[in-house]
């Protein structure tokens, strides 16, 4: 007898077989034993959850002769027949190939005629969202007003395209992701039966690979035996059957990338192209990991939720402690953006080595993230602090080989536009400003807050005054009231009042994501902030969002509020 795969050789039997599904099972027993049958049925869920199997679970045990606790007998003839694929009471249709309105029409003919030996006559149409508009108005009719001996059970990956029409008259079960758990424990199970050894680390990788599905997993599984058949089925042997990588070389890698060591993230990419991994699969992976370390890092009380060994989790927390979270952040968005570009690309190895690069050398980077990362180290070395493992990184940014310990060297590298970005997040992050070298000429002196009290004075009235005032001295303590992702564009912002007006501006160095988060929903986001300031100083406030010119500054009108408690930056 030819091999048959185990996704075939292990189809549940009965009900009390099916795996991951418990509360879709109970229903339809339930509709058995107290004969609440429907007519038409939409089974929804990602590939391999089981729609199909349950669907002929659900057409075997509707026509068995001696069900058992709603489970079907598989002794009675009718069982019998539908386990051998030759029931004519059931119909499996594959909506891919016949989506057709003429199919249909076959359908609707063929339900005026009684079931053969059971009690209902079932049509089971797979990928149903594959029908064409004129198939779907063709089974509109029958679905709405069927025969009492006709069930239709309708199963898609993707319930969004099946018409309105078609979705209210059928009864819905949404088939949800299988756990990593209950895929596991079902692989052991199966084999014991099969008499194969195999390592409950190797068994749990292949569930976590299976991403929910289940037949992807026995699917997978079946390749691993056949690579290392007659063998006991080790962790090291499905990595290598799969092109997957261990975690301990995630953590190297992410290591040299720390240490923009841009040779050795090159080196261990080679090395993973010449043990045969598969790129996709290689870069899906360390997006985990990555995903990982954040829930590790920044998700107290979340550790329970992820899938690893508690030696696992210990390691990963011992890593979270040298990577920041904003690093993190921008490693993922990077990576995901990589793996979406990735997936149909013909070079897929200068694709990747080129998104890596971008990971080991952030002055590439333009946005928000990068420079924040950039920032951070300069504040480390500002403060005489020790670099962690990005210590080459403030050399190569200064484009020089000096020691890289005066603010004139690590902040030569930086254009005005930068510069100019760098100060105003270290103006709202530490308040503290460097100062000596060469970009001390890029830095105005902080002897002006006397004159913009003055002029607040000299403008409004003695209260409005003291008000605002009050404002612009709580500033830092209002700002780190708000939440994310508020609070971090607040930083990127200055705040100014006009001469005719007590309505603050915050002034962003240009129309960016920052302005644009606050104009997207301008009353909501604003209002919470003038919300904020009315609790920290009890005066109410009105907020407006511009881009900084020279229009925004003193001489023109505009009295910048930083200025009364904050050293003057860029003017």
């Amino acid at each position: 007898m030819a091999y048959m795969a185990l996704y075939r050789k292990w189809r549940p039997n009965d009900f009390d077989e099916v795996q991951g599904q418990d509360a879709i099972v109970r229903t339809l027993r339930n509709e058995i034993l107290y004969d609440r049958i429907g007519h038409a049925y939409l089974f929804c869920g990602t590939r391999g959850t089981g729609k199909t199997s349950i669907a002929k679970l659900f057409a075997k045990a509707v026509n068995c002769q001696h069900p058992v606790d709603g489970n079907p007998c598989n002794q009675c003839p009718s069982c019998q027949a539908i386990n051998n694929q030759s029931s004519l009471d059931v119909l499996e249709i594959d909506a891919a190939s016949n989506n057709g309105v003429d199919h249909i029409r076959e359908i609707r003919e063929q339900v005026q005629y009684s079931p053969v030996e059971g009690k209902y006559k079932v049509y089971i149409i797979d990928e149903v969202h594959m029908l064409s508009s004129g198939a779907f108005n063709a089974l509109l009719k029958t679905l709405e007003e069927p025969p009492s001996y006709v069930i239709f059970i309708l199963a898609t990956t993707e319930k969004h395209k099946i018409p309105v029409t078609i979705l209210s008259r059928c009864q819905k079960y949404d088939f949800k992701r299988i756990s990593i758990d209950t895929i596991t424990n079902h692989l052991a199970h199966l084999m014991e039966k099969e008499e194969i050894p195999a390592e409950e680390k190797a068994l749990r990788y292949i569930a976590r690979a299976a991403d929910g599905s289940m037949r992807d997993a026995l699917s997978l599984l079946d390749q691993c035996i056949a690579f290392y058949l007659n063998q006991t089925l080790t962790y090291e042997n499905v990595l290598e059957v799969l092109g997957t990588v261990d975690t301990a070389v995630f953590s190297q890698l992410l290591r040299s990338i720390l240490e923009q060591d841009t040779i050795a993230v090159l080196h261990t990419i080679d090395r993973m192209i010449t043990e045969g991994r598969e790129l996709s699969q290689f870069l899906a992976d360390f997006l985990w990991y990555l995903r990982n370390l954040l829930i590790i890092k920044d998700q107290n009380g979340m550790e329970d939720s992820l899938d690893l060994s508690a030696e696992s989790i210990a390691s990963l927390q011992e890593e979270a402690a040298w990577i920041e979270t904003g690093t993190l952040l921008r490693f993922i968005r990077v990576l995901s953006d990589l793996s979406g570009q990735i997936r149909n690309a013909t070079q897929k190895r200068i694709l990747l080595e080129v998104g890596f690069i971008r990971l080991c050398t952030p002055q590439m980077e333009t946005d928000s993230a990068s420079l924040l990362e950039r920032v951070h180290l300069l504040e480390k070395k500002l403060e005489g602090a020790p670099l962690t493992d990005n210590s080459s990184y403030l050399k190569k940014e200064s484009g020089t080989a000096g020691t890289g310990n005066t603010a004139a060297e690590l902040l030569a590298g930086f254009s005005p536009q930068q510069l100019a970005s760098l100060a105003a997040l270290l103006q709202n992050s530490t308040g503290n400003v460097p100062t000596g070298g060469a970009a001390a000429e890029n830095i105005a002196p902080a002897g002006d807050s006397v004159s913009a009290e003055q002029a607040l004075n000299e403008r409004f009235s003695p209260a409005e005054a003291e008000d605002l005032k009050a404002i612009a001295s709580s500033w830092k303590s209002i700002v780190a009231q708000t939440s994310m992702p508020m609070q971090k564009f607040l930083m990127a912002a200055r705040i100014a009042v006009s001469e005719d007006s007590s309505i603050i501006q915050l002034i962003f160095e240009r129309d960016d994501i920052e302005k644009s988060y606050f104009e997207r929903n301008h009353q909501h986001n604003l209002g919470v902030l003038s919300d904020i300031v009315a609790q920290q100083t009890g005066k109410r406030v009105k907020f407006e969002c511009s881009v900084r010119s020279q229009e925004t500054g003193q001489s023109s009108g505009f009295i910048d509020l930083s200025k009364i408690h904050y050293p003057v930056i860029f003017e």
